[in-house]
């Protein structure tokens, strides 16, 4: 196959994905959309139809194939290196205040909307069970490490572990998870009529939550911040996706493995690093600034790194 060939190909599977953004962006610098609209969006989306559609892949997928101990592990690993490594950065050259914001910006990726959307687009159905059955480790190390990192830089604030518990525990995503893999399991078949429901629900959550993105990204409030906020997306988009993504290969992973591992690395920060450092008292303009970088910027990288490792014939 051919260079041209090759490229083309990667736009088919990228394109669709940041194209839902940017008309969010569209869409709400023309009106069509609000705050409002945005808000209740993604409610359902985190709610109702994305935990709908990660149960609906998971009970169709061949759990043998899917289920892979070795690549949970293998991201929960490479999770922990990155936050350690950004953090060693962020001591060197970040002002002291704005570390804790940095370092979740520069590990936190939005897996469960952008990642999920590109895995399924790369791979298939395979893509989004193998991805769903991820997203349990993606909650677990995000959720507990931003925890800590923004904790130590946050003065008179303490880590409440026991409610980041109940939270993790209550999550729709995790939930949907637990109860489908026994059904998956068991081959348990639901009737065709609620599986056909389901589509049509479970359909509307990408291209609602890509939209969803599109419309939160605010470019005039880039204006502030912008060094330290540059230097995290870079971080984020750049840097740790290329060590981590080199390190899973010569760890032996490769194919849609390899594939599923580099989408989720190279996803841009996840928009609920800005709730949690709102929540705690902590820039959160800086936290959004990095938010709409790395969203801006992962139309480019994420297609760049998808076809450099399909000319290299490893995914």
């Amino acid at each position: 196959m051919n260079f041209i060939a090759i490229f083309l190909q990667t736009l088919e599977i990228t394109l669709p994905v940041f194209a839902m953004v940017f008309i969010g962006i569209g869409l709400k610098r023309i009106g069509w959309i609000d705050s409002a609209f945005i808000t209740t969006a993604s409610m359902l989306v985190f709610k109702a139809t994305l935990p709908v559609l990660i149960f609906l892949s998971i009970i169709r997928a061949d759990l043998e194939a899917t289920l892979d101990p070795a690549l949970m592990i293998f991201f929960a690993l490479a999770t922990v290196v990155m936050f350690l490594f950004s953090w060693l950065w962020a001591g060197w050259r970040v002002p002291k205040d704005d570390r804790g914001i940095y370092v979740q910006g520069a590990f936190r990726g939005n897996c469960g909307v952008v990642g999920l959307a590109l895995a399924a687009g790369m791979y298939g159905d395979y893509g989004l069970s193998a991805g769903s059955l991820l997203l349990g480790v993606v909650i677990l190390t995000y959720n507990a490490l931003s925890v800590i990192v923004l904790t130590a830089y946050q003065p008179g604030r303490r880590a409440d572990w026991q409610g980041m518990g109940k939270h993790i525990a209550r999550n729709p995503l995790i939930l949907s998870v637990l109860i489908a893999i026994p059904f998956a399991w068991a081959g348990i078949e639901l009737p065709d009529w609620l599986m056909t429901s389901g589509d049509y629900f479970a359909s509307l959550t990408l291209p609602l939550a890509l939209i969803c993105i599109g419309g939160t990204l605010s470019i005039s409030s880039l204006r502030e911040d912008r060094g330290t906020a540059l230097g995290a997306s870079l971080m984020k988009m750049i840097t740790l996706p290329i060590l981590a993504t080199v390190a899973a290969w010569l760890a032996g992973f490769s194919g849609p493995r390899l594939g599923l591992l580099f989408v989720f690395f190279a996803s841009p920060t996840a928009a609920a690093s800005f709730v949690m450092v709102k929540a705690m008292g902590g820039n959160a303009k800086l936290a959004a600034n990095i938010i709409a970088i790395t969203t801006l910027l992962a139309s480019v990288t994420i297609t760049g790194g998808v076809f450099l490792l399909r000319l290299g014939e490893v995914i």
